[in-house]
């Protein structure tokens, strides 16, 4: 006899991710989900498409890690509400602990509210967290093969930012060999490349963004 360890955990976790969305969608709020590895550029790219969106679309953030709050502090920093996660050594956010971040926010006064999920390509994606849509980011040093080598979370994501385009120069990205492997994988997914230091191709990013929220009734 077999048995699947892993299907009761992702049954109990899709129920309660189920409920996540059946909240969000009464309160009017998009939920974004952004997997990356540890250091893609989430937090910036996150904070980039605040001062694009402005004072129109308020934003909040959930932010996910195994430990610290180095992260959370910038983005309240700059006046954005946000609920810290450790996992404690969990590689992933779960539906449960979303929840408990969501009680904690005004969801009356939120229009879109980016996950920032926990810095792995692994075992993100198979945790559904109640999101109307998710993201990958992939920095320019991480290679262009990560399509490759993970292909379960690009072919999950809804849409792909390739960040830190700025170092393009110094490091050996091909980019059309990476966008070969997307059209293969999830030719659907629109791909973004984006730089939040110097601000190059936040806009067309962040106007995806509006589409799918005022698609969703988010805005008026």
């Amino acid at each position: 006899m077999q048995l699947d360890i892993g299907k009761p955990i992702l049954e109990k976790n899709d129920t309660l991710a189920h409920e996540n969305r059946q909240l969000l969608d009464e309160k009017g709020v998009f939920a974004v989900n952004m997997l990356a590895s540890p250091g893609a550029g989430k937090t910036s790219l996150i904070l980039a498409t605040a001062k694009v969106l402005g004072d129109g679309c308020r934003i909040a953030v959930i932010e996910g890690d195994v430990a610290s709050r180095i992260d959370a502090e910038l983005i309240k920093a700059q006046g954005i509400p946000c609920v810290q996660i450790n996992t404690g050594g969990i590689c992933h956010l779960e539906s449960q602990m979303v929840r408990k971040a969501l009680d904690q926010l005004d969801l009356d006064a939120i229009d879109l509210l980016f996950i920032e999920n926990v810095g792995n390509l692994v075992c993100t994606s198979d945790f559904y967290l109640g999101e109307h849509c998710s993201v990958v980011v992939l920095s320019v040093p991480e290679g262009h093969d990560k399509p490759v080598k993970y292909p379960g979370i690009f072919q999950a994501a809804d849409a792909v930012a390739i960040s830190k385009v700025d170092a393009l120069p110094v490091f050996a990205f091909d980019e059309r060999t990476f966008r070969a492997s997307m059209s293969d994988l999830n030719p659907l997914a629109p791909i973004f490349p984006v730089s939040a230091v110097k601000g190059s191709g936040i806009t067309a990013w962040a106007a995806w963004l509006k589409s799918k929220l005022e698609s969703f009734g988010g805005l008026v």
